[in-house]
């Protein structure tokens, strides 16, 4: 997608932008609509631009510094005069085709400075800034230049230099993928490089000590900060350095040894939106809507093709090692050794595939996602030169495609098609339209794609510019054909839902599936409630919840999932994501050939949502929200703990007045915990009403999740 150059907005209220002068600065400012905070532009005695931001009178970011360096062209840093500048409000509102709420408040403040350097080159520069009531965002404009059409960014100094040594949840900046545990250190100890070659990352480079973003970090004071990017676009993803004795950080852009650089555009360009998340309560950062705002509105129209479902599939018994992707018995995550052949336990058969769309059809299940069900995979792992090793018609010859596809329709199940491009994006492209065409010829309306393994060709990273146009290609080429895409091992998502609904989720973390299979244990017990306030402040997750044989020992003794029972049904809720899987075997969901009382909210959970709401939380200890269904009156609140026990009240105060409801409360039994007893749960009935209150306890590795059905 071409960027438009930002048109300038003529000064409509000079009298808001503040000038004070010295001698040896000019500094303008401008604040949030409720005025709690304030940034503050100048430029330095040299002319180089820099900006302070303070919240209630308490600075949050110190000076920091901005330029940029380019490839046979002198940088753009200093020597800089202000020309003018213009300012702008704007307070309005737009409805999300699907989301966590139905609609969202875009009400801010925008100052854009346009800068222009005093030497010979005389080259211009904007920057403008957009600040709300729960943060800020700015971008860098560069205009044409003269007898220069495109040029190669090789460094972009955006500096956050923070006021104290917070403390930070963070992953490494690594150029390939997300899947680390977060770490929880002070600023000053933060260290990405031991994070390198890590046993169970398939594509891992870590060349900085930097972190990957969303980070968010809580100052001493209390407060919450949380930065990130918006609207990715044509750009390369951004990692930000940190420099541990000055409690500064700078930005980072994912390189490309094939550029020579981090990203080439043409004039006249706009960067992404740099953001910083402010807020004195933690779950204000997850309210926020600050990424999506910064977002241009739907280009591609109606989205309704795609519908908000809960899904099953094949998939977690090949984690756990019950069966294989490929025909011929090696692709499992148990299992696998180079050249090994054994007895067929193909998981994409017909027969297991009408299984699976006869439970989901049994137990309210709307969709299903069949993986190995083309030919490929019993190479794709050992090639090299992984080019044309799928495609994405041709099914394994046990797998009847017309047949269950026909099945599933007579069922009313959607099919979910997988596309896994085995890192070779330019296989993809080609194929794409061909494989867009087939989908759509056998009804199918959305699709995963995967991106496991080092990009082809060499000297990419899935981070880098030259991935971020596939993806947006992807997510466009899906848009002309009414096609939604499920992402995985993505770049990380930056708002562009809101332009491009049809991107209606991705991995970009730690998944589920590392239970399964890491040899480091699988991911602790306070994954979810650090992942809440860090990757999910990005967008919606597929995080593939729902397991109840917590311990699989019949597959595989050595690994289990760290939560109880009750922790993976809040899931649900605490989770975003408009498309939820019932990860586990259908036979995990019966007990004595009867459905498993505790999958009925499974099956009664919403996934879209007309508001959602942030109980209670700490970031890493424990995380409570409330999300009201779009369509109905119905609410449903998930909440999870760490590896500690604690007791957690519910208020009621989100429900509507002079209204009744039916309160089902699935939550931890008391002995339950999530090692020695995981899947011991109860199922309480009562009465609610607004303004009540429910204390429940939680297990160590425990949750408890409740739906509210007005009576």
């Amino acid at each position: 997608m071409k960027r438009t150059f930002f048109t300038l907005i003529c000064s409509i209220a000079l009298s808001a932008v503040f000038f004070s002068c010295s001698s040896d600065q000019m500094t303008t400012s401008v604040t949030s609509p409720n005025g709690n905070i304030e940034v503050n532009f100048i430029l330095s005695e040299s002319g180089l631009p820099a900006y302070i931001v303070t919240h209630k009178n308490e600075k949050v970011i110190d000076t920091s510094f901005m330029s940029f360096d380019f490839k046979d062209i002198p940088s753009l840093k200093d020597d800089f005069e202000l020309l003018s500048s213009s300012m702008r409000t704007i307070d309005t509102s737009w409805e999300m085709p699907w989301g966590e709420q139905t609609i969202v408040k875009d009400n801010y403040n925008e100052l854009t400075f346009n800068l222009k350097e005093k030497g010979e080159l005389g080259r211009n520069l904007n920057i403008c800034f957009r600040v709300y009531n729960d943060g800020l965002g700015f971008r860098y404009e560069i205009p044409t230049m003269e007898g220069v059409t495109e040029i190669l960014i090789t460094d972009e100094n955006t500096e956050f230099n923070l006021t104290g040594d917070h403390k930070v949840w963070w992953i490494p900046g690594d150029w390939d993928i997300y899947e680390h545990l977060y770490n929880e250190t002070s600023f000053s100890e933060i260290d990405a490089i031991s994070k390198r070659d890590h046993p169970n990352l398939n594509a891992t480079y870590i060349p900085e000590n930097a972190v990957n973003t969303p980070v968010t970090m809580k100052s001493n004071t209390g407060l919450y900060l949380s930065f990130h990017e918006a609207d990715l676009t044509n750009y390369a993803g951004m990692t930000l350095k940190v420099d541990p004795n000055n409690l500064k950080m700078q930005s980072e852009l994912v390189g490309s040894e094939r550029l020579g650089g981090k990203a080439k555009v043409s004039l006249p360009f706009n960067t992404p939106w740099r953001t910083i998340q402010i807020a004195e309560r933690v779950g204000d950062l997850l309210e926020s809507n600050l990424l999506l705002n910064l977002n241009d509105p739907n280009a591609i129209g109606d989205v309704s093709y795609f519908t908000p479902m809960k899904y099953v599939g094949i998939w977690w018994e090949m984690h756990i090692g019950k069966s294989t992707w490929d025909l011929e018995g090696t692709q499992d995550m148990n299992t696998y050794t180079e050249g090994k052949r054994g007895s067929s336990r193909h998981g994409a058969t017909t027969e297991n595939a009408k299984k699976y769309i006869d439970f989901a059809a049994a137990n309210g299940i709307k969709g299903l996602l069949v993986e190995g069900w083309n030919t490929g995979w019993d190479q794709w792992i050992n090639t090299e030169d992984r080019e044309g090793v799928f495609d994405f018609m041709t099914p394994y010859p046990d797998y009847n495609f017309a047949e269950v596809m026909a099945y599933a329709k007579e069922k009313g199940v959607e099919v979910i098609m997988h596309h896994e491009t085995s890192a070779a994006p330019r296989t993809y492209e080609k194929q794409m339209e061909v494989a867009y065409n087939f989908m759509k010829e056998n009804g199918m309306n959305s699709v995963k794609t995967g991106y496991v393994g080092k990009i082809i060709p060499k000297g990419e990273y899935h981070h880098g510019q030259w991935m971020v146009n596939h993806y947006q290609k992807v997510l466009e080429e899906a848009a002309a054909k009414k096609i939604a895409i499920n992402a995985h091992e993505p770049i990380k998502d930056t708002g562009k839902r809101r332009t491009y609904p049809n991107a209606i989720s991705r991995e970009g973390l730690r998944g589920q599936e590392f239970n399964a299979w890491a040899t480091d244990g699988g991911n602790p017990p306070d994954h979810i409630a650090t992942v809440a306030f860090t990757r999910m402040l990005s967008g919606p997750i597929d995080f593939t919840p729902g397991v109840f044989n917590i311990k699989f020992d019949e597959y595989k003794k050595s690994n289990q999932v760290n939560t109880t029972l009750a922790h993976q049904l809040a899931l649900y809720v605490v989770i975003y994501s408009p498309i939820q899987m019932a990860c586990d075997l259908p036979e995990h969901y019966m007990i004595d050939g009867k459905i498993h009382p505790a999958f009925q909210f499974i099956t009664d959970v919403g996934v879209d949502w007309e508001t959602s709401k942030v109980l209670d939380g700490e970031i890493g200890d424990y995380v409570v929200i409330a999300r009201k269904e779009k369509g109905s009156a119905n609410w449903f609140v998930g909440g999870v703990t760490d590896e500690n026990n604690r007791t957690l009240s519910v208020n009621f105060d989100f429900l509507d007045n002079d209204t009744v409801y039916e309160a089902t409360v699935y939550k931890d039994a008391a002995e339950a915990h999530y090692n020695t007893n995981p899947e011991a749960y109860k199922i309480e009935k009562m009465d609610v009403r607004k303004g009540e209150k429910l204390d429940i306890d939680l297990a160590p590795g425990g949750g408890f999740a409740i739906s509210l059905i007005k009576k």
